[in-house]
């Protein structure tokens, strides 16, 4: 008898452990109703329900090229993961992390549908940064090629820290020589976006002073 409990016990302990190794239908329903977010450097996939997203903003950028493509995810990663539907704590909306004042320049004015939008937010991105190009159409000749606070000023770190700081605020920094910068009320800086966003092709952004959506 002694022998059989033991072998009985071991048989028990053997499925325990396999039964471990598979997902019930419970646990797939809890997965299918959250959202993954990867690591990158780590190839961690960290799984967090949906009202709790926390997002890593200094998380290394996928590559997806140096031209127009490349750029507007490398921007829309580093504003959100690239998460169409999220709203951070100052109320910026969606990939891009658009302000309602800036989607009103640009012809939207309903910010609930355009959350609900990921076609009409890469057309807001395009318009956006088309109407950017515009204004600083004359600080981009002048300053691309040299180096501000240790940074080579070039067309795509101009127009990424345009869509962080607004137009004027890059102005201000380029025409200063960096003496007047800006920070975000999470620390992004005119020249972090600078260098971070530096050396993509993004000839194909046509300026356009009347850019709409």
């Amino acid at each position: 008898m002694g022998k059989r409990a033991i072998k009985f016990s071991i048989l028990i302990a053997v499925l325990t452990f396999v039964s471990l190794g598979f997902t019930s239908k419970k646990e797939a329903n809890v997965l299918k109703n959250n959202i993954e977010i990867h690591n990158t450097s780590s190839k961690v996939v960290t799984v967090l329900p949906k009202d709790e997203i926390q997002l890593n903003l200094e998380a290394p950028i996928p590559f997806t090229g140096k031209k127009y493509l490349g750029f507007k995810e490398a921007v829309a990663f580093k504003e959100s993961q690239g998460n169409y539907f999220v709203v951070n704590t100052l109320g910026y909306l969606g990939k891009y992390q658009f302000g309602k004042g800036t989607l009103e320049m640009i012809g939207i004015y309903n910010p609930q549908a355009f959350l609900k939008n990921p076609k009409l937010q890469e057309k807001a991105f395009e318009a956006n940064a088309s109407r950017n190009k515009w204004i600083l159409r004359r600080d981009i000749k002048r300053s691309v090629g040299k180096k501000i606070n240790g940074v080579l000023i070039t067309e795509s770190g101009i127009l990424a820290a345009a869509h962080l700081a607004g137009p004027g605020s890059v102005k201000k920094y380029l025409r200063s020589g960096g003496k007047q910068g800006f920070s975000d009320a999470y620390g992004s800086t005119v020249r972090y976006y600078m260098k971070r966003f530096a050396g993509y092709d993004v000839s194909s952004i046509k300026a356009d002073k009347k850019a709409r959506v």
